[in-house]
């Protein structure tokens, strides 16, 4: 693609040479508009397959193989230092951190991009129907709409991937209302758009999180 769109531009601009010079005078402003237009094109091209290639470096993770094997636990996959176990178990979400402390780890906190992409991508096939969420370690359960991680950190809303209408705080199902996060399928058109507020007693799957072994 990037080879195609440069020789097309010259090949225009060499066709046009062997026109009469009324005819290139002519065209010349349509011309130069559609050469813009090409250039800034190409361009974008770039810029976008420099993003792909970054955002694919950055989030790759480690696959186990007979020579190199994660350094994670058996049943548990390796992503950026991290280890993540992924609970089939369904509990509530205090019952879901238990079992994650009780595996070393707590449940999981979103720290950046790439680890929303790797939690996602491994969640398909994972998910039987569209409420088959998994909890996350996020809650207001201390103060509504202050949203926390576990480790205290505040949720930094440049960096949260909530659904459309999320979070909404439903209290039809429950008086007590949403105070816990799971992640679960897209429901608009960005994929990534995931976090589902939910009721904290609620049965799901949960994301456990720990650091790779250093030892």
């Amino acid at each position: 693609m990037f080879l195609y769109l440069p020789l097309t531009t010259l090949s225009s601009l060499c066709d046009s040479s062997d026109e009469a010079p009324d005819a290139q005078h002519a065209k010349s402003t349509k011309g130069s508009k559609v050469t813009s237009e090409r250039i800034a094109l190409f361009v974008f091209c770039v810029l976008l397959a420099a993003a792909v290639i970054v955002i694919y470096r950055l989030c790759k993770f480690c696959v186990r193989t007979r020579d190199g094997p994660c350094a994670c636990d058996e049943g548990w996959d390796e992503h950026g230092g991290k280890c993540y176990y992924f609970s089939t178990n369904k509990s509530s979400w205090t019952e879901s951190r238990d079992e994650c402390r009780a595996k070393g780890g707590d449940l999981v906190k979103i720290d950046n991009w790439c680890e929303q992409i790797f939690l996602k991508t491994r969640l398909n096939g994972k998910m039987d129907n569209f409420d088959d969420m998994f909890w996350i370690g996020l809650t207001d359960a201390v103060e509504e709409g202050r949203w926390l991680w576990l480790d205290g950190s505040p949720l930094n809303t440049s960096l949260s991937f909530w659904a459309d209408h999320e979070p909404d705080n439903w209290t039809h199902e429950n008086p007590d209302g949403e105070h816990c996060v799971r992640l679960g399928e897209e429901e608009g058109e960005e994929p990534l758009k995931t976090w589902y507020d939910k009721f904290c007693k609620a049965p799901n799957k949960s994301i456990c999180e720990k650091w790779v072994k250093t030892d």
